[in-house]
C-alpha cells in the first residue's frame, strides 16, 4: 500500500506576518503612488498609507522584509521607498 502524504497549504515562513498586517484586506493602491503622482498629492497619498501602517502589529517585520528585499515601490513598514533607501545608506555607512 502506498502512503501519500497530505497536501499542506503552509505559506513560506516570511509571509506568516502578512496574515496579521493592518493592511490585509485594504485596497493595495493605497500603498503605491499613481503614475506621475508628485508633490502635495503624493504626500497626502503616502500619509494615508502611513496612517494604516502606524496601527500595524507587524510593522517591524514588514519594514525588515522591505529592507531585505530592497523593495523599490510603495509604502512598506511605514516608510516610502526614499525613506527606506536613506535608512539603508545610514546602516551601510
Amino acid at each position: 500500500m502506498t502512503v501519500v502524504p497530505p497536501k499542506t497549504s503552509a505559506a513560506p515562513p516570511w509571509s506568516s506576518w502578512q496574515l496579521r498586517a493592518a493592511c490585509r484586506g485594504e485596497d493595495t493602491t493605497i500603498f503605491y503612488l499613481h503614475d506621475g503622482e508628485r508633490g502635495p498629492s503624493a504626500r497626502r497619498h503616502e500619509a494615508e498609507a502611513k496612517r494604516i501602517c502606524a496601527q500595524c502589529p507587524v510593522l517591524e517585520e514588514c519594514l525588515s522584509w522591505a529592507l531585505e528585499a530592497r523593495e523599490p515601490w510603495g509604502v512598506w513598514g511605514g516608510l516610502t521607498p526614499q525613506e527606506r533607501s536613506q535608512l539603508l545608506l545610514i546602516e551601510a555607512g
